[in-house]
């Protein structure tokens, strides 16, 4: 019997990464799609830490199961660490990856220094209120223009040297060998055994609430 653990996001680009990235392990992913609605988590904390904790243990305590989630976002130098935990709204609440894209673009016009990290804070919480925490980072630099179809979010500015690809222009295999989620699930996985056994000794004992079923 696998282990699920729902993804605390309707981000299907996030939620094939780390899909494909735990596919060989123990476990049955969701994401907050299988499930009926279910309110939404203001992420109004002032780190990816803070934000991820509340994702995972707000979404493990109103559907009974396991929780993951992650809050990661791009930190530019150039931009004093911005847009950080603002990443996916830099460009307004409702903001696109397309809008975010064009701001960072705009916000970078005349700077030479186009250094940047990829930050990552994965929690994975039980109704309790319990928690694990795993984080991850990757250095690269900003392009001047876009480049490559796969990926979201800030990807296809994401220069990184040692491929001499953007994130954008790797597979999610490629990608996940280096990003910051990838760096992340890596200590996930290198620990799952540990993890699973957490999760049985932390769950309380109720029905959960059914999922929908699909791949969404």
């Amino acid at each position: 019997m696998k282990q699920i653990i729902v993804l605390a996001t309707r981000n299907r680009g996030k939620t094939r990464e780390i899909r494909e990235l735990l596919k060989d392990f123990p476990i049955d992913i969701k994401n907050l799609d299988d499930f009926g609605p279910i309110p939404e988590v203001i992420e109004d904390g002032e780190t990816f830490d803070d934000n991820a904790y509340k994702k995972a243990s707000f979404t493990a305590k109103i559907l009974g199961h396991p929780a993951m989630a992650d809050d990661s976002g791009l930190c530019v130098e150039a931009l004093d660490g911005a847009p950080g935990v603002y990443s996916a709204r830099y460009a307004g609440d409702n903001a696109s990856d397309e809008d975010n894209v064009k701001k960072m673009l705009d916000d970078l016009k005349g700077k030479e220094n186009r250094d940047a990290a990829f930050k990552c804070v994965i929690s994975i919480a039980v109704p309790t209120g319990a928690a694990l925490t795993y984080e991850g980072e990757c250095n690269g630099v900003l392009t001047k223009e876009p480049a490559g179809d796969n990926g979201f979010g800030y990807d296809p500015l994401f220069f990184y040297p040692d491929f001499n690809k953007t994130f954008a222009q790797l597979s999610i295999q490629k990608k996940g060998q280096v990003s910051h989620r990838g760096k992340a699930l890596k200590e996930i996985a290198s620990e799952i055994d540990k993890i699973i056994k957490w999760i049985d000794m932390n769950m309380p004992i109720f029905k959960p609430v059914e999922y929908k079923g699909g791949n969404s």
